[in-house]
C-alpha cells in the first residue's frame, strides 16, 4: 500500500454550491472542464455532492430547476487528508465514486482517479465509472 498522504494528490479548488442553488446554476458551473462536480456546503459542513450525471437525470426526469438539495448526492463518501492514497482509491473503487472530497474540519479539496494514478502501481488502476469498471492503460 501506497503511504503518501491524500493530501499530496489533492486539488485545493472550491467548487462549493448551496443547497438552494438552482439545477442551471449548478449546470453553468460544471462546464468548466477543471470542475468533476460540486460539494454542496450548508453551514460550513458538507451535505451533498452533484455532478453532470446528476443534472442529466433531473432535466430527463422533466425538472424545471430545482435545487442542488432535491438531487444531491448523500451520504457523502469523504477523506482525511492523512489516508494513504492507496486506501483512498479503494474507497473510491468501493463506493462507486470519481471524486473523493477531502475533509477535515471543513472542506478541504478533492481527488479524482486521475489525480490518485501517479501515486499508485500501474495493477491498481482499476476504477469504476458509473458503476462500469475500466482499466487505465498500461502502456
Amino acid at each position: 500500500m501506497i503511504d503518501v498522504p491524500v493530501s499530496s494528490a489533492m486539488v485545493e479548488r472550491e467548487p462549493l454550491i448551496g443547497p438552494t442553488e438552482t439545477t442551471a446554476s449548478a449546470a453553468a458551473r460544471l462546464r468548466d472542464p477543471e470542475i468533476p462536480a460540486l460539494f454542496v456546503v450548508e453551514s460550513q459542513t458538507l451535505i451533498g455532492v452533484v455532478t453532470e450525471s446528476d443534472i442529466v437525470a433531473t432535466v430527463a426526469e422533466g425538472g424545471e430547476n430545482p435545487p442542488v438539495e432535491a438531487y444531491m448526492s448523500t451520504p457523502v463518501q469523504t477523506a482525511d487528508p492523512t489516508l494513504p492514497v492507496g486506501l483512498a482509491a479503494d474507497r473510491m473503487r468501493d463506493a462507486g465514486i470519481s471524486v473523493l472530497p477531502i475533509v477535515d474540519n471543513g472542506y478541504e479539496g478533492f481527488v479524482t482517479a486521475d489525480h490518485l494514478a501517479p501515486y499508485l502501481p500501474r495493477h491498481r488502476l482499476d476504477i469504476r465509472w458509473d458503476g462500469d469498471p475500466i482499466r487505465l492503460s498500461e502502456s
